[in-house]
């Protein structure tokens, strides 16, 4: 298998599970705990965008020609903010509503996105002398813990 057809089944299994934990929980009013978790996921979202450049941006762990590496703002502390940041809306959703089958899917998409985040260093550590630094410097998704 290529290397750009593993990123692509990646990049579709975190929608697919991504999809299915959004309706499997349905058009119910969650609970503020539950939202402010999903919230507090999207603002480090956002975060995070303004922190990245839109020529690194890339949704599949591909690294851009050109791509210049980041390591401020979100950055600083951990190597894939925006997966860190899927992870905890969705762990909103989970919260919802939870189940053995949302949380389920959740270690799944969690398990996509470290396998994504994986793929990524070792792109980087090929293309960059400075990313080996960098990632002893940072935690991967989880900042200061993992």
């Amino acid at each position: 298998m290529t290397s750009k057809i593993y990123s692509y089944i990646l990049v579709s299994l975190q929608f697919i599970f991504i999809a299915i934990l959004v309706l499997h929980h349905g058009l119910h009013t969650p609970s503020n705990f539950a939202l402010l978790i999903f919230f507090a996921g999207s603002g480090f979202g956002l975060y995070t965008l303004k922190c990245n450049t839109l020529s690194n941006f890339n949704i599949t762990p591909e690294i851009k020609q050109n791509a210049s590496l980041i390591t401020t703002g979100a950055y600083r502390y951990i190597r894939h903010p925006m997966y860190f940041s899927v992870l905890v809306m969705m762990l909103g959703v989970v919260v919802s509503e939870p189940s053995l089958l949302s949380l389920f899917i959740y270690v799944l998409l969690v398990v996509t996105l470290f396998l994504k985040a994986y793929k990524e260093e070792m792109l980087w550590m090929v293309q960059s002398s400075e990313y080996r630094n960098y990632r002893q410097q940072t935690k991967r998704i989880i900042p200061f813990v993992l």
